[in-house]
């Protein structure tokens, strides 16, 4: 009997990995957007289960860094200074009222004062990578880590459909929809992917804004560990964006690149949709009961809150 149990529960665990193994050579395929390679990874984590989800992490962020500086071999130095300068502005005012907002929130939620600030930086800056880097420093618990991750993926997900839908009901111009999403959306790969969705000059924007964006993980988590008093001064610091501004300058700069350059570029966003399928594939079920209610409430006010703002000054100003 012993026999059978084993025999039945290696037969399942191959089944799942040869399931798991075609779908993600599916999202390398062109055919295969974004979006609907985040649903199958969410589909696999529902019905199948995720057969090497204990190597899931690491796989995504390191797939997400490559993508994303392949993805600087498709812009010039020009265009990547001018989409900087113009998303500066916002970038800072919406990362200080994000994180007062969300002091606020926690508060009045009654939240873990840990969760609500991983909830606050991964909505204030870059999702996933905000919340691993600050985490360390302020000593969260796997537990606080776990639930603000699932809140911000959670929300990722959502706004990989909606934003795209939204910008062209509001027929948003490349430049404004690459803004809007840099700003508004929390993790790189769904801004990327959401942005490349609209058109090759919003990725552009987006994919630089974001980045750029990125860099107040530093100071951030210099401020997070004086806030809870943390003699742990680690900080994680982003070093693959200097390889996408030195991608960036390369392609720019040097003519062979330029002849391969699109090449790169399509293998890059390949990637991209690869890690948005390994992210949908980390969304179990357990992952999802862990979150709660309240978390998820400071998460989406957060979210509509900046989404809102930032459409409305882009809109109007």
């Amino acid at each position: 009997m012993k026999n059978i149990r084993n025999n039945n529960s290696e037969q399942n665990n191959t089944t799942r990995k040869v399931i798991f193994l075609l779908t993600l050579i599916c999202c390398l395929s062109p055919f295969v957007s974004p979006p609907i390679a985040l649903f199958l990874g969410i589909m696999i984590a529902q019905f199948v289960g995720h057969p090497y989800l204990h190597l899931n992490h690491k796989a995504t962020h390191l797939l997400l860094q490559i993508s994303v500086v392949g993805l600087g071999f498709g812009m010039n130095v020009s265009t990547a200074l001018k989409a900087g300068k113009d998303g500066i502005l916002f970038t800072v005012v919406s990362i200080i009222g994000t994180l007062i907002l969300g002091y606020s929130l926690g508060k009045f939620l009654k939240i873990n004062n840990k969760t609500s600030f991983l909830i606050s930086v991964g909505t204030a800056i870059c999702g996933g990578s905000a919340i691993a880097a600050v985490s360390p420093v302020i000593k969260a618990e796997e537990k606080q880590i776990s639930v603000a991750l699932g809140t911000v993926f959670i929300l990722n997900s959502i706004a990989l459909f909606l934003f795209p839908f939204i910008g062209g009901q509001l027929h948003l111009s490349q430049s404004q929809f690459g803004l809007w999403c840099a700003i508004a959306i929390h993790d790189t790969s769904s801004v990327v992917g959401a942005a490349s969705k609209y058109g090759n000059e919003a990725m552009q924007i987006a994919t630089t804004v974001k980045l750029a964006r990125a860099l107040w993980i530093i100071p951030v988590a210099f401020l997070s560990g004086f806030l809870f008093k943390s003699e742990d001064k680690k900080i994680k610091i982003p070093y693959f964006i200097g390889l996408f501004v030195f991608a960036i300058i390369i392609n720019t700069y040097v003519p062979f690149v330029q002849k391969i350059s699109s090449s790169i570029v399509q293998i890059s966003k390949s990637g991209l949709t690869a890690t948005l399928f390994l992210i949908g594939c980390g969304l179990s079920k357990k992952t999802l009961a862990s979150v709660g209610l309240n978390p998820i409430l400071q998460g989406l006010t957060l979210w509509l809150v900046i989404s809102l703002a930032t459409l409305l000054t882009i809109l109007y100003l």
